[in-house]
């Protein structure tokens, strides 16, 4: 009977390396899960993935959608009467 070499066991994959939560990415951006989820379900926000109830972020895609944010002279939204 052979023993597997343990030095010979691949590695676990990491398959989420490149992924991250909806708490991690909130903590990030300094905002609170919910804005996210609210931003989800209007459309709004860096594009996500689902799986079961997580919600995860391309970190690529995050990047590039908050450079699609960025603007030369931001307008600011007034609050109340003008």
């Amino acid at each position: 009977m052979t023993h597997p070499n343990p030095e010979a066991t691949p590695e676990p994959l990491d398959l989420l390396a490149d992924w991250i939560s909806r708490e991690q990415l909130a903590q990030a951006l300094g905002l609170k899960s919910d804005t996210l989820a609210r931003w989800e379900a209007r459309r709004e926000g860096p594009p996500c993935t689902r799986l079961g109830r997580k919600t995860f972020y391309r970190r690529a895609s995050v990047q590039a959608w908050l450079c699609a944010q960025e603007q030369a002279h931001p307008v600011r939204k007034s609050r109340g009467r003008a």
